[in-house]
């Protein structure tokens, strides 16, 4: 069945809606990045292999991908409490096709996602570091395509699981090695031989690296490589989210 995008719409929605009514989701998911910021950032004072930029202005970006991550994945969380509401089972037997249910909660989750990496592209505009109108719109753009990627990998997770406890200890174990091996806090070609692999197989990895391109002009692969990486890894996770959504059935 093809892709309803009225029924996409509504759903769309109705993720904003609930978005905007959880306020303190909007504090809690900001604390952890603040911290990393303002805390690790100015009080370690690390070297910066950026010149004319501090430490903390060169973990910037990888602290607005951070808040991307954890928001994203986190959403998954949404599609296990679904699964024990009647809001799931009118969906499942509504005429629309799973990947039509898969895309509207995706993007649901990515507005969600982008929303708060907006607040913190704002606040390090204001006291780190000064961007200009196409670095700020080039960033959000990416933070948009980065909690995409992000929010299908946590949509796939929940849909294949049915309890809140065991997603949320999937998910703790999947997005702190994703973050740390990612290179949001040190640059890659200083890092040990293993540490480097498990950085190049990390998705993050190249999340963050695109963004260093578009707020300091630097990155450790070519920007057409973090790109095509990005662009190669949301194609897959939308594929697996839509196959995991395939089997998706109420629970109680």
């Amino acid at each position: 069945m093809p892709i309803d995008f009225e029924a996409v719409y509504a759903l769309l929605l109705r993720e904003i809606k609930i978005y905007f009514r959880e306020k303190e989701r909007i504090i809690a998911i900001m604390v952890s990045p603040l911290l990393f910021l303002f805390v690790v950032g100015r009080g370690l004072s690390g070297h910066s292999p950026v010149p004319g930029y501090t430490y903390q202005q060169f973990i910037f970006p990888g602290i607005l991908c951070m808040i991307v991550l954890f928001t994203s994945i986190t959403y998954g969380l949404y599609i296990i409490w679904d699964k024990r509401l009647d809001f799931l089972k009118e969906v499942l037997v509504a005429p629309i096709s799973r990947s039509t249910l898969f895309f509207g909660k995706a993007l649901g989750g990515t507005v969600g996602a982008t929303l708060e990496a907006l607040i913190l592209l704002i606040i390090g505009a204001a006291f780190i570091l000064p961007v200009g109108a196409l670095q700020f719109v080039g960033a959000a753009a990416l933070g948009a395509l980065f909690s995409f990627l992000l929010v299908n990998i946590g949509l796939g997770l929940g849909a294949r699981m049915n309890s809140m406890e065991g997603f949320g200890l999937v998910m703790s174990f999947l997005t702190w090695p994703m973050f740390f091996f990612g290179g949001a806090l040190f640059d890659l070609s200083g890092a040990g031989p293993w540490l480097r692999l498990a950085s190049y197989l990390d998705p993050f990895t190249y999340c963050v690296d695109l963004m260093r391109w578009v707020l300091l002009g630097w990155g450790a692969f070519p920007a057409g490589l973090d790109l095509a990486a990005v662009l190669l890894c949301t194609a897959g996770t939308a594929a697996w989210g839509i196959v995991s959504f395939g089997g998706l059935q109420q629970t109680r």
